[in-house]
């Protein structure tokens, strides 16, 4: 690499989303040190990418010994809102297991459940009755048995308690949750209310995502709601990242044959209309349904339920991955 800029040779030896990982490189006396940015990457991954990048140096004549300097830290977190026009439609279920599905590809992940009249992530992760403790004033996230910290407002108030917020007081405990010290995470999915409202507009007005994942069953009245959703984001002017439908079709434990109770591919069809991603479907599984009652989502798991999550959450994770 005599006589040339070290980093632009090498980039020139690695794909476009490596080379834009490459920090630093400076050659001395034969030695190369390479820094490398592996926020996101799994263990796989990076180990792979430090290899290509050590190989490259050493085929060059100039260096006979190669380190590798690897960094994971992140000015900023990315927010990835998780959202629907109406409840009902396993919003939480959904931002629950694609957390863990993203855990377990090696992603530090977070997350807030924001949906400050009806928290139900607690549950789903089993942790329900854990209450997070304070450091420097700000809440310290709970941690989860599947590698994910969680704030939520059903942290915070009594089991079973209704709220009666006005939208000041709603927008001040979302500020709460999302201002927490949330250490090493990079990635903070945050579980919506379903709808419009205050929480969303403090959302967008004030911790603006990086993009949006919106959620809706294949009916025609879930669809609607949806893309009222996808409207206030894209006058927010954050990027809709796809769609996921929901309760797709349903396999009877019996005889197996599957019914449609709530249509089949209709936010397939509402994707392609509206020129945005179809990220996939996730089934109507009792499976499903009985690890989120039980605090063990099924994304956990190594089996066929598991699955359409680690799908999606890979497709989530490139584009992370590209916006980067």
């Amino acid at each position: 690499m005599a006589g040339t800029n070290p980093k632009t040779r090498l980039q020139g030896r690695l794909d476009d989303d490596e080379a834009r990982r490459i920090g630093a490189v400076v050659v001395n006396e034969g030695r190369a040190t390479a820094v490398l940015d592996v926020a996101g990457m799994a263990e796989a991954e990076r180990s792979g990418f430090e290899e290509r990048v050590r190989s490259a140096l050493l085929a060059e004549d100039d260096i006979a010994d190669v380190r590798i300097a690897s960094t994971a830290q992140r000015t900023a977190r990315t927010i990835i809102a998780i959202g629907s026009g109406k409840g009902g439609v396993g919003k939480s279920t959904l931002t629950a297991n694609l957390a863990v599905a993203l855990a377990r590809q090696g992603v530090k992940i977070g997350l807030v459940d924001a949906d400050i009249y009806g928290p139900s992530q607690p549950v789903i992760f089993g942790v329900q009755g854990t209450k997070p403790t304070t450091r420097d004033e700000k809440l310290v996230p709970v941690e989860t048995p599947f590698g994910v910290p969680l704030l939520s407002m059903g942290q915070l108030v009594a089991p079973g308690k209704a709220l009666a917020w006005r939208g000041p007081m709603a927008g001040g405990a979302l500020t709460q949750l999302m201002d927490a010290a949330w250490g090493e995470t990079e990635v903070l999915l945050v579980d919506l209310p379903p709808g419009t409202g205050d929480v969303q507009l403090t959302m967008l007005q004030k911790f603006k995502p990086a993009g949006a994942v919106l959620v809706s069953t294949p009916q025609d009245l879930a669809l609607i709601d949806a893309a009222r959703a996808g409207q206030l984001f894209d006058a927010g002017g954050v990027p809709v990242i796809g769609l996921v439908e929901n309760m797709a079709g349903y396999a009877c434990p019996h005889c197996g044959e599957v019914s449609d109770p709530f249509g089949a591919g209709g936010v397939e069809a509402a994707a392609e209309r509206l020129e945005l991603p179809f990220l996939g479907r996730i089934p109507l599984d009792l499976a499903i349904r009985q690890g989120s009652d039980g605090g063990k989502p099924p994304a956990a798991g190594d089996d066929a339920v598991a699955a359409p999550f680690a799908d999606i959450a890979k497709t989530l994770r490139e584009w992370l991955s590209a916006r980067r």
